[in-house]
């Protein structure tokens, strides 16, 4: 399912290659920066994958003050926190360096900076009324592709459940593309992210709302994902770093422009009860949405087995659908994603709540296929039992 009649409109612009992390001063001074908020985890720190930018902003005489208290599915209280530094700060330009998390706090706070509120009050479709504090998104993994959506995924700490600023005003405004940044990525977390960005380029394709641009964007991700993937996490070299990089860029367009699934809804609803790493709780539920969801487009289900690498040439256009969730399942193994029933914490009990969750989720309505909760509450039981 394609649209006929849409819009495509990327207000981000992407610099991409080696070492091209370190014009992010540059960038800053160029939006006329009088001081930069430098978001980035402790352990992007730790890992010195700021050192070249703070070098280059301090030869670019540009003050700046760093925000690390960022954690896993960033929450509601800690984009407070990330306002309130920044405007004590006097912060007028940000600059992400990290993955998802670092980069949706960052886009948090600059809503916060040109709105006011909580970030509550900014969740949803198209609620800005201005564009936020100018961001420059350095992504230190290839998964989430935020450096180029207009979302912000934040967990509301009270209701635990994540909430979406969705809105073209939200995005980056440059985002800097290095795949030096992988190089000495852990390799659980190059897995994970992985078939986050693969995910992405899957429920993109296949999703209600995909429009030619997305499907071109989605079916060239999921074709270098599927080629660099493996090797990135097992042996990683510049060449899979710089095919895992722009697959997640470019899946990242596909579904910032499109939208995502059934996927992301229970995965969405896993991580807000747990706390589960969104690339993991992606990858359990994948092959076994894709299986539920191919009867509603078998066609674009097999185009997908395609790219993934699987020969089709011998099947129907059935087998060659469901092909695609035995592929990805394979792809997962392969990177040692771990199984459902393995993650911590997880209770059969919660799967009516969470199913309710899922069905609650923004993306619902855009799953290729109708469904409910009490679908989604058989697709969390499914998932469990494999």
């Amino acid at each position: 399912m394609t649209l006929t009649t849409y819009s495509f409109a990327l207000p981000t612009r992407i610099e991409f290659g080696p070492g091209i992390s370190r014009t992010a001063a540059a960038e800053a001074k160029a939006m006329g920066a009088s001081k930069v908020l430098l978001v980035a985890d402790k352990g992007v720190l730790n890992a010195g994958l700021t050192i070249a930018i703070e070098e280059e902003l301090k030869k670019e005489q540009l003050p700046y003050a760093i925000f690390d208290q960022i954690v896993p599915n960033p929450r509601d209280v800690d984009c407070a926190v990330g306002w309130e530094f920044a405007k004590k700060e006097g912060a007028d330009v940000i600059i992400a360096v990290g993955g998802g998390s670092s980069m949706d706090t960052a886009k948090a706070i600059g809503v916060l900076l040109t709105h006011g509120g909580v970030i509550q009050d900014w969740c949803g479709f198209q609620l800005l009324q201005r564009e936020i504090t100018p961001l420059i998104a350095v992504p230190t993994t290839a998964g989430t592709g935020s450096e180029v959506t207009p979302f912000a995924v934040i967990t509301d700490s009270q209701q635990h459940v994540k909430l979406n600023v969705f809105d073209p005003k939200a995005a980056p405004k440059v985002a800097l593309v290095d795949p030096e940044m992988l190089l000495n990525l852990p390799s659980h977390i190059m897995a994970s992210c992985g078939i986050d960005a693969m995910t992405h380029a899957v429920e993109a394709y296949t999703c209600k709302v995909a429009s030619p641009h997305t499907d071109a964007y989605a079916l060239y991700a999921i074709d270098i994902i599927a080629k660099n993937l493996v090797k990135a996490v097992k042996a990683p070299d510049l060449a899979s770093c710089t095919g895992m990089m722009l697959g997640s860029t470019i899946a990242g367009i596909a579904f910032g422009f499109a939208d995502v699934g059934a996927v992301h809804c229970m995965a969405e609803a896993l991580g807000g009860r747990y706390d589960t790493p969104h690339g993991v709780a992606n990858a359990v539920f994948l092959p076994t949405v894709i299986e539920f969801n191919a009867p509603a487009d078998y066609q674009k289900h097999a185009d997908v087995a395609r790219y993934l690498g699987v020969d089709t040439s011998g099947m129907s256009v059935e087998e060659a659908a469901l092909a695609a969730a035995d592929a990805l399942a394979k792809l997962c193994r392969d990177v040692d994603i771990p199984k459902f029933n393995e993650l911590p914490g997880v209770d059969p009990a919660d799967f009516e709540a969470l199913s309710i969750a899922a069905e609650k989720n923004v993306s619902t309505p855009s799953n290729v296929r109708e469904i409910t909760a009490a679908d989604f509450l058989q697709l969390f039981r499914k998932a469990y039992e494999l």
